[in-house]
């Protein structure tokens, strides 16, 4: 195993040191943290963590080494890895090769040995912070620190339309059986356009398994384009970056709302069918990533265990009364999911398709078939909200006690027209964050 040696240097002047795994040289992005305990494969492979550093919370990774069937995109995306412990040895039957020699022939940095309880604490206490990997036979402290402050904040990127493919194309693959070894089929009944912001292949394979035909686009495919492939529904697909800057998205999105297209947005595709309804969305503090996140469903009352992966959200204090909140994070209660009245469009903010994390949510996918048959719902939440369900309303019947996973100061820098936030900024909160 590889012994160079490895600095994380944050843009606030903190440090932390490791020795080195992967490949060397530098990497540059937003650190944050997840705390699922299983899954590294498909978190580096998931589209919507480029641009960011990822510390995984779980004390040992790289256990099982890595395999081909498990990647969610074909390849890497975030800009670097940050462990706790990496084993000496892996061991899996599934095993194709080692996570570091994974990193290395993709360019990407790893750090272990690192304390990742205390960075984990310093970012949920001061917020996500660019940083900078380091690894080589020799690492340049200042220099870390210099190319950290230099790097670009996370707002105001457009990422989508640099990590989404480049031609339309179909989509064939269900998801896989490990007795066989096979990914499995469909005939598929209800044709499916997936708007590409960073898709993963999960999502795809759960509508191929619910009997779709895929048809995956590029992001910035004009709406035309798209209704030409006559789709009995379209789908909006997670990515990463900030939803705001991707006007084409939302244009497109509109066109499809004024149309009535069944339609179904999944994280970065939930806040754009948000922005299209006329909703704004907000920059968190160190934002959700993990496999182990409570949403409560306003509807019914039942609690979800979901996967998460955004640092972004939509702002519930700014949804225009046609759309309905659904669901409702349990951790800090933000907004997890809207339907558009009226109109047969839903978004969930966390993963149904999960990868890793819980499966509770893929009722979420028998949905949206559902409304492309005109026999289903509109949405999650779908019947008449009732006393206390809705703009207002409290999970627990208790006023909401948000933690500051806003941050208020990046807003305020944007200018006239920003998006105003802060710590529980919303509905049933006053501006300093109090209940």
């Amino acid at each position: 195993m590889s012994r160079m040696q490895a600095i994380l240097a944050l843009e606030d002047g903190v440090t932390f040191s490791g020795h080195g795994i992967g490949a060397p040289g530098q990497g540059v992005g937003e650190v944050v943290f997840n705390t699922a305990m299983t899954g590294y494969q498909e978190i580096l492979t998931d589209p919507s963590y480029a641009g960011q550093l990822v510390t995984l919370t779980a004390s040992h990774i790289g256990n099982t080494g890595v395999n081909s069937a498990d990647t969610e995109s074909g390849r890497i995306h975030c800009r670097g890895l940050i462990v706790r412990h990496y084993p000496r040895r892996h061991s899996s039957w599934r095993a194709e090769a080692s996570l570091s020699d994974y990193l290395a022939e993709q360019g990407v940095q790893g750090i272990a040995g690192l304390d990742t309880r205390s960075l984990t604490i310093h970012l949920r206490e001061h917020g996500a912070k660019n940083g900078c990997l380091m690894v080589g036979d020799r690492v340049d402290v200042e220099q870390a620190l210099a190319l950290a402050r230099a790097c670009r904040p996370m707002t105001g990127q457009d990422l989508a339309s640099r990590v989404c493919c480049t031609e339309i194309h179909p989509w064939t693959e269900g998801t896989l059986d490990l007795s066989s070894g096979r990914f499995g089929a469909s005939a598929g009944r209800h044709h499916v356009v997936c708007y590409d912001f960073g898709v993963k292949r999960n999502i795809l394979r759960l509508l191929v398994d619910a009997g779709c035909r895929v048809t995956v686009v590029p992001a910035r495919t004009p709406l035309e384009e798209v209704l030409a492939l006559d789709p009995d529904g379209v789908l909006l697909s997670n990515g990463p970056g900030d939803p705001e800057p991707c006007g084409y998205a939302i244009t497109a999105i509109r066109g499809l709302l004024e149309r009535a297209v069944p339609t179904f947005g999944i994280c970065l595709g939930h806040q754009l069918l948000a922005l299209a309804a006329g909703a704004r969305t907000l920059k968190m503090k160190f934002g959700h990533h993990g496999a182990n996140h409570p949403v409560k469903d306003l509807d019914t009352g039942q609690v979800l265990i979901t996967s998460q992966n955004h640092g972004f959200a939509v702002d519930e204090d700014s949804l225009p009364a046609q759309v309905i909140p659904t669901h409702r994070s349990l951790f800090d209660g933000t907004l997890q999911g809207i339907r558009i009245q009226g109109k047969p469009a839903m978004g969930f903010q966390g993963h149904p398709e999960a990868s890793p994390g819980p499966h509770d949510l893929r009722g979420l996918f028998g949905r949206f078939v559902g409304m492309m048959a005109g026999t289903g719902e509109q949405g999650p939440g779908t019947r008449e909200q009732g006393p206390g369900v809705g703009r207002g309303y409290t999970p627990d019947g208790q006023s909401r006690n948000l933690p500051d996973n806003f941050d208020r100061a990046r807003a305020r820098e944007q200018g006239p027209g920003a998006r105003e936030q802060g710590p529980g900024v919303g509905r049933g909160y006053t501006p300093d964050g109090q209940s």
